[in-house]
């Protein structure tokens, strides 16, 4: 029997692994940490439970499929809640925006908020259906075949332009601009920057809605765990892999620190780039190179975020919000570009146990509010002395525009900040979401799903901010895994 070796238990590594051993591929699943998920870890403390990683599980389509794998129904395993409104826009002026998951109620809403916008909405509507009937893969890996084949779609919508070029072509109002690119954000990509093709989404979001699993989304990931284990699959916890061997141009075994050791006949690693070459290929000339090369490129930005557990309830707080500062576009450009740490804030801020009260004690509220940052390599800073400040400011904000008396009501609190991305996943920089991505250039570097060199070595570079994207990678490189151990290529 054929067998493959997955690293890292994120919901992209998790899908895989799923995939391969329906698929009768022997599949060993291995995760550093103490608990699968990846990036969608949870911690308990004091009655409440706090949750990392995706705010919400997207489109539940694609999880829907997973379970027909396991031939049972996801519902018989997980209760999937709704999230409405999809998330409320908040301004420095006072002003917000709902944007409900009911369609017909969205655009009632935005003609409510900018009445000279709703015909542009309607016309961006529109692009976005059209422009979704494509399958331009904006974040796989580039290669001149693909490019010729999705050139034709990605000039006639515009996907040359940004993000924010292309909504500004539909919408007058800025604070409506900023609305609907400011959640490209929590995909570690740039609005200014980013393809146009990635408004895409909108379409999506309006499709199925804003999911959240009853229990969170770290217990949804051992829930997935669990069914990779009913399979059959194997899983290692709280045991890094070391070491991948090679044996001339194949990756032969893998080699975690506790000694545990195996040979395969195909490994994928889901986790850091440059980890991946410089530390588990270390011993390869192709580790080497492709560290020396990976190192040169921009990585995306990281996020600061702040935990908290507050006595009250408060059912006029929605489940996603965002809270915009003073500035949009410089801001921006102060993370992406500038590498400063602002004094103004734009912080997404979650509050889940309004869909789902079994996350905190009765009469108590779990809280969540992130802001972007720039990586290490462009902000090296002590986030042990910037933490306790960053938290500061962002209760301070929170207090000023929701919660007049947060201090009173905190009972438990902690931050996560880039420090803790590199040294809880080996994150180059600190980034939360790995290289940088400029996809309106469709010559952007990327690399490829299979490695170049060690044949049955292949990479997922899943997205830290989308379970769906995950899911979907995830289901593309299972069935090039397969296609090649059948025909015997790795």
């Amino acid at each position: 029997m054929t067998r493959a070796c997955v690293i890292g238990a994120g919901f992209g590594g998790l899908a895989l692994a799923i995939r391969l051993q329906s698929a009768g591929v022997a599949t060993t699943l291995i995760e550093a940490r103490d608990r699968p998920g990846g990036q969608a870890y949870g911690w308990e403390r004091q009655g409440f439970t706090f949750d990392a990683g995706p705010a919400d599980l997207g489109d539940p389509d694609a999880l829907r499929e997973l379970w027909q794998l396991f031939g049972s129904d996801l519902a018989g395993d997980a209760e999937l809640l709704p999230v409405d409104p999809l998330r409320r826009l908040n301004w420095t002026d006072g002003t917000a925006l709902d944007l409900p998951a009911d369609p017909a109620a969205m655009r009632a809403e935005v003609a409510r908020f900018a009445p000279e916008d709703a015909g542009g909405y309607d016309d961006f509507l529109r692009w976005a259906a059209q422009a979704s009937r494509g399958n331009v893969a904006l974040n796989g890996p580039r290669s001149l075949a693909s490019l010729a084949k999705g050139a034709p779609h990605f000039i006639r919508y515009q996907g040359w332009r940004s993000a924010y070029g292309l909504v500004s072509g539909f919408l007058k109002n800025t604070k409506l601009r900023d609305a609907f690119t400011v959640q490209l954000l929590m995909a570690g990509a740039n609005p200014l920057d980013a393809s146009a093709l990635r408004m895409q989404q909108q379409r999506t979001e309006q499709q199925h809605g804003s999911w959240w699993p009853k229990g969170g989304i770290s217990a949804f990931a051992s829930t997935l765990a669990a069914q990779f284990q009913k399979l059959g699959g194997t899983m290692v916890l709280h045991d890094p892999v070391l070491h991948v061997h090679t044996m001339g141009d194949r990756a032969s075994e893998v080699e975690c620190v506790s000694g545990w050791r195996q040979r395969f006949d195909a490994v994928c690693s889901t986790a850091d780039l440059v980890h991946t070459y410089r530390d588990l290929l270390a011993s390869s000339q192709r580790g080497a190179e492709m560290a020396r090369k990976l190192v040169r490129q921009s990585y995306a930005p990281s996020l600061f975020t702040l935990y908290f557990g507050l006595e009250g309830s408060w059912p006029g707080i929605p489940h996603h919000s965002v809270l915009f500062g003073p500035r949009y576009r410089a801001l921006l450009a102060d993370i992406f570009e500038h590498g400063v740490l602002p004094r103004d804030q734009l912080i997404f801020l979650e509050h889940p146990s309004l869909t789902d009260p079994s996350l905190a004690p009765e009469g108590k509220s779990v809280f969540r509010a992130s802001i972007p940052v720039a990586n290490q390599t462009k902000l090296p800073i002590d986030w042990d002395q910037a933490g306790p400040l960053i938290e500061r400011r962002i209760l301070d904000e929170v207090s000023r525009r929701l919660i007049p008396d947060i201090d009173d009501r905190i009972v438990t609190k902690f931050h996560y900040a880039p420090r803790d991305y590199a040294l809880d996943f080996n994150a180059w920089g600190g980034s939360a979401f790995g290289l940088a991505s400029s996809d309106r250039l469709p010559w952007h570097f990327s690399l490829p799903s299979k490695d170049a060199t060690i044949r049955n070595f292949y990479l997922l570079n899943p997205s830290a901010g989308s379970v769906s994207g995950s899911l979907g990678s995830a289901k593309t490189l299972a069935a090039q895994i397969i296609d090649d151990t059948r025909e015997g290529n790795p």
